[in-house]
């Protein structure tokens, strides 16, 4: 199965979403901020990123960029609170696939992680 690292500050966003990807058969692994995404991302080579838009340090648009800088192939789902409509299509013009919005529905997070895992890039 696929494995996914999530990228967001608050630890109970990661925590749901970490269960919703795990009861479905995703690994799962984690990071706090946009530079620890980007750390784990060396060394977990995983399949797909789900990444926040605003977080401390380094925020997802930022890391987003240099992700794609390093690994044009990577992909990337952003998730954001309502609201961010504005930051979410700056995302999708700098290479996110996908976004999700918070607070996540079950199905909304696995039929966008099934949409963009199908991908061929």
């Amino acid at each position: 199965m696929a494995k996914i690292l999530i990228a967001d500050d608050a630890l109970f966003m990661r925590i749901m979403l970490g269960d919703i990807l795990r009861k479905a058969g995703y690994e799962v692994c984690e990071a706090g901020n946009g530079l620890e995404m980007l750390r784990i991302y060396e060394i977990e080579k995983p399949d797909l990123v789900m990444l926040d838009i605003t977080m401390p340090e380094l925020d997802g648009l930022h890391a987003l960029k240099e992700l794609r800088e390093r690994h044009p192939s990577a992909k990337v789902i952003m998730c954001s609170a309502m609201g961010q409509q504005a930051m979410v299509m700056d995302a999708i013009r700098s290479g996110a696939f996908d976004f999700i919005v918070k607070p996540f529905e079950r199905s909304k997070v696995l039929d966008s992680v099934t949409k963009v895992l199908a991908m061929n890039i």
